[in-house]
């Protein structure tokens, strides 16, 4: 990915809040089929392994766990927040007419190899994990143990397991650094005004410093 340094996120608590705000990943893969994108909610473990793994599941009807050889070199896309930027929003348009619009964004590009893992064990503790973090905020959390047993283990048997052992990150977080004080500052106004307060935040303390 090309990155310039200044947009480079080299701090790994920036990498890893970004991926767990934005937990839809894109699993990227490469096979004798060609290459193949899925989208797939991760669980991130950032203690297991050199620099963390990442668990998810897949349909057993689809192909990807059957095309991609044990061990082989995926990447997985983590997508942060984005937003259009109006060269309109920038004080100095007004004077020089030298400024065009643009695109913010952070994003996280990990790069590992992946494991089949077609065990219900697995499956079930990775159901469970991802359930209990995407119900927390609900009044009454659903889990595995509100349906029966027999419906649980039909919807385990149609998935598998697949783990990635991540060996390096790529992070970007273009965020206006490069524009002066006051261009950044009209950019962010804007925004807050259109209600994206996220990633106006975001601009005003670009890579989590």
């Amino acid at each position: 990915m090309y990155t310039p340094t200044h947009f480079a996120i080299k701090d790994p608590k920036v990498l890893h809040r970004i991926m767990g705000d934005h937990p839809l990943g894109v699993l990227v893969t490469s096979s004798a089929s060609g290459l193949d994108a899925n989208h797939i909610p991760f669980e991130f473990n950032p203690s297991a392994g050199k620099l963390g793994v990442l668990t998810g599941h897949v349909a057993r009807a689809n192909p990807v766990w059957q095309q991609c050889l044990q061990g082989a070199d995926v990447m997985v896309i983590f997508r942060g927040d984005e937003t259009y930027i109006s060269p309109n929003w920038y004080p100095s348009k007004h004077e020089t007419h030298r400024q065009v619009p643009t695109w913010n964004y952070e994003v996280v590009h990990v790069f590992g190899r992946l494991t089949v893992r077609d065990d219900e064990k697995f499956m079930r503790g990775v159901v469970g994990r991802l359930t209990r973090t995407h119900e927390a905020q609900e009044p009454k959390p659903w889990k595995m143990g509100d349906s029966t047993p027999e419906y649980i283990d039909g919807m385990l048997k149609a998935i598998v397991g697949i783990e990635i052992a991540i060996e390096r990150f790529e992070g970007k977080s273009k965020l206006s650094q490069n524009r002066e004080p006051r261009d950044l500052q009209g950019a962010v106004d804007k925004l807050r005004e259109q209600g994206k307060t996220t990633i106006a935040q975001a601009m005003e303390n670009p890579l989590g410093k």
